[in-house]
């Protein structure tokens, strides 16, 4: 830990942190650069003494990572200029209209852009960490550490930061809305365009037209990520034989979509995915 001159440091919660060192300590050589986030992350991006100090010691590091609004600071010093990036869902797009030389990818829980990796929110840094171990120890280690922190083995940094749920639109229609709460209670059933357009009461066509503008995205893409969402929460909680209690005709479709929806197959999610015993 360190800060300019060596000084303690209280967080926006008021906790205090004490620091190891002198962000101007030139005897300073970190083999990983680590930059927390935080609400006062402007106030550093403002202080051209730290975006110097940043700049300089991502320099002699082997791989320099961000957490949270981290990023803004890896920005402002220039270490992600032409090159991808995350952060918080709710600072992406200032990230991304601030430093439009940076790739922001807002569904990512990380982003490897070696030698940079940046990690959306808090717990986001937890995975981060684990892929670093990963990366420098093996997957057994990483698994173990995540069974001490009690915490799932370790999401792919493509993972979203949201679950469907999360980032649908609020829906008007009341039908449309008993439509989306089956879909998700029965994401096996017959969820084709036409049969949905026949419960709504309305041709394929219109019904195509009405479920994109009121929920943001297309029957066929909703519908396979809501099965998807289902065949997640099955394979962390260990069940097999998931593919066609969630609407999937074969294992192959299922993993086809896991491919497209979160980048990982199925049977790679359920190995990182299961709840730590």
């Amino acid at each position: 830990m360190v800060s300019p001159g060596g000084r303690t440091v209280r967080a926006g919660s008021g906790v205090r942190l004490g620091a190891d060192a002198d962000l101007a300590d030139t005897a300073l050589r970190p083999d990983t650069l680590v930059i927390a986030g935080g609400t006062g992350f402007a106030d550093a991006v403002g202080d051209p003494e730290v975006v110097d100090h940043v700049r300089r010691l991502a320099g002699g590091a082997r791989r320099v990572a961000s957490v949270c609004t981290g990023a803004f600071l890896l920005a402002e010093a220039g270490l992600l200029r032409g090159r991808s990036a995350t952060t918080h869902w709710a600072y992406c797009a200032e990230l991304a209209r601030t430093y439009e030389d940076v790739t922001v990818l807002p569904d990512s829980i990380y982003v490897r852009d070696a030698p940079m990796l940046t990690a959306a929110g808090v717990t986001a840094g937890i995975d981060l960490a684990l892929a670093m171990v990963e990366d420098d120890h093996g997957a057994d280690v990483a698994r173990t550490v995540a069974k001490w922190l009690v915490v799932f083995l370790q999401r792919p940094g493509g993972q979203s930061q949201f679950s469907i749920w999360n980032q649908s639109r609020p829906v008007r229609d009341e039908a449309l809305r008993e439509l989306l709460g089956d879909i998700a209670a029965h994401p096996a059933g017959d969820l084709s365009i036409t049969a949905m357009a026949r419960r709504m009461s309305m041709s394929p066509r219109h019904f195509s037209r009405l479920f994109t503008r009121e929920v943001g995205t297309s029957p066929g893409r909703y519908v396979e990520r809501a099965r998807v969402e289902a065949a997640r929460s099955l394979l962390e909680a260990g069940h097999r034989g998931v593919a066609r209690r969630c609407g999937f005709g074969s294992a192959e479709s299922m993993r086809r979509a896991f491919l497209r929806e979160l980048g990982v197959p199925p049977a790679a999610y359920r190995d990182r995915f299961r709840t730590a015993s």
